[in-house]
């Protein structure tokens, strides 16, 4: 457990399964790109969240957020990773989501304190994210902290 401004992470455990998976519109709570779909996005969300709930696959981990009362308040889900250019280990942040009505408490800066706390643990080089670009909020909270632009992933939808 972590305790960071009265939020406490710990692992999840089989009984967050269901607030985890409730929070997967958050991820989609802003403007998409306009060749994304919102419930096909959600639901690609979903099932990748799901997978490693059930599978729990090696260098990923999961966590909860409480707060004081022990009220779940947030997630974070975080991969180690090799660096495609070095070989180094990193570590991604694949999800990290608040509940509704948490904003603006301090839980994605003490989710975001606990991942770079994870990557030193672990011996890693980087943290590295992926963020949609009509997600603001998120990207401003990133970029307070720190994080910023390596690439630039472009699409184009084929017709």
């Amino acid at each position: 457990m972590d305790a960071q401004a009265g939020i406490h992470i710990r692992l999840a455990d089989a009984g967050d399964d269901d607030f985890i998976l409730g929070l997967v519109e958050r991820f989609v709570d802003f403007e998409l790109p306009r060749w994304r779909r919102r419930g096909e996005t959600a639901e690609g969300i979903r099932r990748d969240i799901a997978r490693h709930l059930r599978e729990q696959p090696a260098g990923s981990h999961l966590f909860v957020a409480e707060n004081d009362d022990g009220e779940r308040v947030g997630f974070l889900h975080v991969q180690l990773m090799t660096d495609f250019f070095t070989g180094a280990q990193n570590l991604h942040i694949s999800d990290l989501v608040t509940a509704p009505g948490q904003d603006g408490k301090g839980i994605g800066s003490a989710l975001l304190a606990y991942s770079e706390r994870f990557a030193r643990d672990h011996h890693c080089r980087f943290v590295t994210l992926a963020v949609f670009q009509g997600n603001e909020r998120a990207r401003a909270l990133y970029e307070r902290k720190g994080y910023g632009v390596e690439l630039l992933r472009m699409v184009k939808p084929v017709k």
